[in-house]
Order: C-alpha cells, then sequence, then structure tokens
C-alpha cells in the first residue's frame, strides 16, 4: 500500500530529496536508506498522539536514546494526528540489556525533575484510558486523583460499588499515611513499564523503551507493572535500587508497591472489565487498609 500524500510531504520535510516506500503503522524506508516509523489516526485519537509524542519527548531530554526520537507530529487538516519517529527493530529484554535499563532508570529517566510539580502538562493514555494529568503540588495529590479519575470512571458504569467504595477509603485512609510523608522528588516515569513496552535495539543491543504514559512521580510508582506482569529478569530491581536507594521510611517499601500495583489493576479492570483484575484490586485494598490498621494498633500500643 502506497503512503498517502499528506504522509509524505511531512516526510519530505524530515527528510528533503529522498523517495519513502513502506506502510502506516510500520516501517518506512527514504531512498537514503535511513528508516522512520510512521503512523496517522482518527481525529478522535489526536490528543492521544499528543500525549504520547510529548511523553517521548521528555523521556529523551531526561535520558537521551532510551526512546525513539521523534522527528515530527502534528494534525492535518482534516484533524487526523500523524507521528514520525525513528524506527527501531526492537527485540525481547535481556539479562544484560535489563541490567542497562535498571541502571538508566536510575541515574537518569528518574533523576529528571520537574519545575512545575507533580503530573503532567497534557493529558496521556495508559492503554486506552485517558490520564487527565495537570499540576499538583504534592505526590499525594497527584496520586490520590490518578486514583481518583479510575474510580470516577468505574462509579459510572453502575457495576463496582465494593470497588469504589474500598477505593476511596484507599484515598481518605492510606494515601495520605504511606505517602503524605515521604520527600520524593518530581520525576520523569515512563508510566506503563510492563514488559511489551520495553526492549532491547537488535542493532545496538541497548535498552529501549516506547508507548510511554508519561508523568512526574514518585520514581518507586514506575516499577509496579513490571512486577504485576513479568518478564524482568529479577536482577532488574536489585540492580534499580543499586543505584536507586529505596525511600525512607525503607520500611513501607513493599506496601507503597502494592499501593502503585493498585493504580494497574484498577485500570485492567476499565479496560478489561471485572473478574480477575477487579478481584486483583480488592484483595490490594483489603491487604493496605489492614496493615494501615495494623500499624494504627501498633502506635497506640506502644
Amino acid at each position: 500500500m502506497s503512503l498517502p500524500s499528506a504522509i509524505l510531504n511531512e516526510l519530505a520535510k524530515v527528510e528533503p530529496a529522498a523517495t519513502f516506500s513502506g506502510r502506516l503503522g510500520g516501517r518506512v524506508e527514504s531512498s537514503n536508506e535511513n528508516l522512520y516509523f510512521v503512523k496517522s489516526g482518527s481525529s478522535d485519537e489526536a490528543e492521544q498522539y499528543t500525549g504520547e509524542t510529548d511523553s517521548l519527548k521528555a523521556i529523551n531530554t531526561g535520558a537521551p536514546g532510551l526512546a525513539p526520537t521523534v522527528f515530527a507530529s502534528g494534525v492535518f487538516e482534516d484533524g487526523r494526528p500523524f507521528f514520525i519517529s525513528e524506527y527501531k527493530d526492537i527485540g525481547h529484554l535481556t539479562e544484560k540489556g535489563a541490567s542497562k535499563l535498571a541502571k538508566r532508570l536510575a541515574i537518569e529517566l528518574h533523576t529528571y525533575r520537574s519545575r512545575d510539580g507533580f503530573g503532567f502538562k497534557v493529558p496521556t493514555y495508559c492503554g486506552a484510558t485517558r490520564m487527565k494529568n495537570g499540576w499538583y503540588d504534592s505526590w499525594e495529590q497527584c496520586y490520590s486523583e490518578m486514583i481518583g479519575d479510575l474510580l470516577e470512571i468505574l462509579e459510572k458504569r453502575g457495576r463496582y460499588q465494593e470497588l469504589c467504595t474500598t477505593g476511596q477509603s484507599i484515598r481518605k485512609e492510606v494515601i495520605p499515611k504511606l505517602l503524605g510523608p515521604l520527600r520524593v522528588e518530581p520525576v520523569l516515569l515512563h508510566g506503563d513499564l510492563w514488559s511489551g513496552n520495553v526492549g532491547v535495539d537488535s542493532a545496538t543491543g541497548e535498552p529501549v523503551i516506547f508507548d510511554p504514559s508519561s508523568f512526574f512521580g514518585h520514581n518507586e510508582a514506575d516499577l509496579a507493572i513490571a512486577r504485576i506482569f513479568g518478564g524482568f529478569p529479577p536482577s532488574f530491581f536489585g540492580e534499580y535500587h543499586k543505584h536507586l536507594p529505596k525511600a525512607k521510611p525503607e520500611s513501607q517499601y513493599e506496601l507503597r508497591g502494592h499501593l502503585y500495583e493498585l493504580f494497574h489493576y484498577l485500570n485492567h479492570t476499565v479496560l478489561f472489565g471485572g473478574g480477575g483484575y477487579e478481584s486483583s484490586a480488592l484483595r490490594k485494598m483489603d491487604l493496605l487498609m489492614n496493615a494501615m490498621q495494623n500499624h494504627e494498633r501498633d502506635m497506640q500500643s506502644a
């Protein structure tokens, strides 16, 4: 299938005097043997394209070369968005690649700080779920809003009363106690860092991350979905924390991990409906509520 003329015009701005062949949603090669990834969407996807573009640009500012470079993006006159980036032939994450990725996340991406606070400047999409974003003064407030947005979506569907009621209790009773006392900086996160969004560049052996839903938050939150779905060698987490230690109090590290995993279980309930993900979200909530109640009892009896 030939490339649309509107796309060819945009490619010509990136690489003048070249001809191009390939397909939308895949690899495009120029007559100078340069490779691009090119896609275009419907008008209702324009916001999603902007979120991905701004996320990738931010990642490459914080950790140059860790994500594909965006060469051009925008919206055609008819409202359809387009996106042109470098093309990378990406293979599965190897143990060596995971070790390199852990170090780059720890010393580059997760040390790239926002001057505006916690959150992000434009909406992004975690899967198909729209994250409203915006800016917040504290991590506690930012994360509470992220959880609240998911609960609002589920509540409107009218099928998740227990999940939504308990979720609001998490916002009131758990998030302030676990996240309120933290002293953390707003650093750039990928936002959806599961094994399907990471890999190794086949040409260089270097790690690559893609399909982000970025925001500035607590670095530990970026590790949550990797724990849920696996695909990362066990050494990944140890290597990461060798370069970027766990936040204090370190004794609450596992609890914070459960709280950050809750976001992804709720989002997967939004994306795929009830059943396993809903049950997992409820189990996380029960664990967190019980842990906070036990902590309060211990404090009172001390």
